[in-house]
């Protein structure tokens, strides 16, 4: 039995509710697989869509074999679901996109050039984005604090569109995390990384998915799963809050020496050396909660519920 022949591209596109997109977004990224000259696939993971979006999918697969899908069991979250599909990709590099026109099939040409070139990692980085200045604030607040408490560096408005070679790609499946922060784990690789700026299309159809609550969500987890200094926080701030409830225990030795009334002082003391003891304890637990989870890390990303055009039906 000979092998497949081997493939250059693989376009993963993650869906949720997209059936105004699917097909089109599939012809837009043909159209630019083509131009490269280049042997590909492309994939589609459904995230449990219920408006249709995997009728429409099922009949791209039908009309051609390259094009492939992935059905999720139900719905495992932004992070989760297009990283296992980056995961199960053969081509020599991935290309990972959504289905919303968001991050622009048209730069799949450079980012190819860019990776002929030798770059290992190449991600789109937004200039421009229409939202409140509300949500533009927490963003800098967000960033801000990535870059103050993260164990690497921060790429500023890089969603994760882009372009990862496959060593990159075989070394970060061997990580197995649970909850995949996928961008900062592509830099924290330490691969040759560069980036490519463009201005935020529209959508061009349907509503984004990536409300507050959800973006949110996909923060708090970046932050937890990509920093230690975080988790090491409480024992700094234990640190200051003994120097603090020292001090007030020398002034209340200083006052009652003194012949002051200083049962304030003392209470003020114990009161922060109490609290600086809690906090300490409580950093301790965040290292072992750090080393437990860098041990254990064998959690499936999603159970499939079925897969179309794959050269094996295993999953």
């Amino acid at each position: 039995m000979t092998s497949p022949a081997p493939i250059d591209i693989s376009v993963v596109i993650a869906c949720l509710n997209e059936a105004d997109n699917a097909a089109a977004i599939a012809a837009a990224v043909l159209v630019e697989l083509r131009k490269a000259d280049v042997s590909y696939e492309i994939i589609f993971i459904d995230n449990s869509s219920t408006d249709g979006t995997i009728d429409i999918v099922k009949a791209l697969c039908a009309g051609d074999e390259r094009i492939r899908l992935i059905v999720n069991n139900q719905n495992f979250g932004y992070m989760r679901s297009p990283t296992h599909a980056i995961y199960q990709a053969s081509g020599e590099a991935v290309i990972g996109m959504c289905a919303d026109f968001q991050d622009p099939p048209e730069l799949i040409g450079e980012l190819i050039a860019r990776w002929r070139a030798g770059t290992k990692i190449v991600l789109g980085v937004r200039e421009s984005e229409r939202t409140s200045p509300a949500m533009r604030l927490l963003r800098a607040v967000g960033y801000g604090f990535f870059a103050r408490f993260g164990d690497y560096r921060v790429i500023p408005n890089a969603t994760g569109f882009g372009l990862y070679d496959r060593a990159v790609i075989e070394v970060l499946k061997r990580w197995r995390d649970p909850e995949p922060f996928f961008r900062g784990m592509l830099v924290e690789s330490g691969y040759s990384l560069e980036t490519i700026a463009y201005h935020r299309p529209s959508r061009a159809a349907g509503k984004t998915k990536n409300n507050f609550r959800a973006l949110l969500s996909f923060a708090l987890t970046g932050l937890a799963s990509s920093s230690k200094n975080l988790l090491r926080a409480p024992i700094v701030l234990s640190m200051f809050t003994f120097l603090i409830g020292a001090i007030a225990a020398v002034w209340a030795i200083v006052a009652a020496v003194l012949g002051f009334r200083s049962w304030h002082l003392v209470f003020l003391a114990l009161g922060l050396l109490t609290v600086g003891l809690i906090f300490f304890f409580l950093g301790l637990i965040g290292e072992q909660v750090r080393l437990i989870s860098q041990t254990i890390r064998n959690v499936p990303l999603v159970i499939e519920k079925e897969r179309v055009n794959f050269p094996t039906s295993e999953f």
